[in-house]
């Protein structure tokens, strides 16, 4: 069959399969199911001409090898037909920055959703700041009511799908068109469900990023991002990334690669124990409030529901009022639920979080302690026993 022929035939395929077969060549790999990790920076050219011509497939380890292609091709068939390329990045936020530097300029103006990752608003506020660039921030449920905070010079619109530590839900397709009537590129941060679950690019989105350090990765192994874009602004991206030289490590990249093929059945599993997880919390004495798009109870289900197939494992919970060393006790009796930042692996984690400290556009006042849970690839009779006993100890210090 003909390489179109064999295009089409992939177009027709469903994601699972695009993730097992994409970016495969048994040929060209000697017959090997994988392909090889290369390590290299220089390039040899046959010939003097061909090196004045730039001549060749590759020509510098840092603008990609036959490894990274075979991930870029993966990721382009898995976020669909509005995805002009893929950019690999050596972490979530080097993904973001490097997105950032690439469409915004001194003077310009930048829309950024108010639960936006914490690194991300430290960026804008920082390195941007000082490159002239001015950052307002919008309630993340606004919609297309961020007409109003549109200015002459607002370049683009940063939105993150659902935030990760609160989860408010945006409306992309509304902001999106807000957006694009005023010529401004719209940027997702879609890490949480990742393409599988969330085609972002499909629904208006000019550049989605992922930090695949999480759930493409997979096993808590890797810090890697990627950054994919449509054909408006892959030009850019592209550019900016040669200029700043961004590039990710040939076994980082093998290991997200590995982590695609699997990304499908992993990603399932902590949907369905998240969600049974959520639901078993929601009904806890202890427990005011979870935050969990997938929810029916969940402000932002609707959303969900219509612009999302599936949910991650990644949620938060808003205690009633204790104490902070009753939530300390809880936290320190868990077992299978560890204490440490990152998420989108194999374990599952607690952590405690107040956004109180750090927001601009909207008040954070859930009514009690908040901790955000994700829920690994355990059996989850194990993960409520070991919650249960948490809550135990919670309840004996409170007293």
């Amino acid at each position: 069959m003909n390489s179109s022929g064999a295009d089409d035939r992939s177009s027709q395929q469903q994601a699972e399969t695009r993730l097992v077969t994409a970016g495969r060549d048994a040929k060209a790999q000697k017959g090997f199911v994988n392909p090889a990790v290369f390590r290299g920076s220089t390039v040899l050219y046959p010939s003097a001409d061909d090196l004045h011509a730039h001549r060749a497939e590759y020509t510098y380890g840092r603008h990609g090898t036959p490894t990274t292609r075979a991930l870029q091709d993966v990721l382009m068939k898995l976020e669909g037909p509005q995805c002009a390329g893929v950019g690999l990045a050596p972490s979530g936020l080097a993904a973001i920055s490097t997105t950032l530097l690439a469409v915004l300029k001194a003077g310009d103006h930048l829309l950024v959703c108010d639960n936006v990752y914490r690194p991300s608003r430290n960026f804008c506020n920082g390195l941007l700041a000082r490159y002239g660039v001015e950052t307002s921030y919008y309630d993340p449920q606004i919609g297309a009511g961020i007409e109003k905070l549109f200015k002459p010079n607002t370049r683009a619109v940063l939105v993150e799908a659902p935030g990760s530590q609160s989860f408010e839900m945006p409306d992309i397709p509304a902001i999106a068109a807000v957006a694009h009537a005023r010529d401004a590129l719209v940027i997702d941060d879609n890490t949480w469900a990742t393409p599988l679950y969330h085609r972002s690019l499909d629904q208006g989105v000019d550049i989605s990023m992922q930090a695949g350090t999480k759930y493409i990765g997979g096993h808590s192994d890797i810090m890697f991002g990627t950054i994919s874009a449509n054909a408006k602004a892959w030009p850019i991206i592209s550019e900016n990334i040669r200029l700043l030289g961004v590039c990710a490590g040939p076994d980082d990249v093998y290991l997200a690669l590995r982590g695609m093929r699997t990304l499908s059945v992993r990603l399932a599993q902590h949907y369905r124990s998240g969600l049974e997880m959520a639901r078993w919390l929601a009904a806890r004495p202890e427990v005011a409030r979870v935050l969990h798009p997938a929810l029916e109870s969940d402000p932002g289900h609707a959303i969900w529901k219509r612009d999302f197939t599936g949910a991650s494992g990644l949620f938060s919970i808003v205690l009633k009022p204790a104490p902070q060393q009753a939530v300390d006790a809880m936290l320190d009796t868990l077992t299978l639920f560890g204490m440490g930042y990152s998420w989108g692996g194999f374990e599952s984690l607690a952590i405690p979080f107040d956004c109180d400290g750090y927001r601009t556009a909207t008040k954070w006042s859930p009514g009690g302690p908040t901790l955000r849970l994700h829920i690994g690839l355990e059996n989850v009779d194990d993960l409520k026993a070991d919650l249960d006993r948490g809550f135990a100890a919670l309840k004996a210090a409170s007293s």
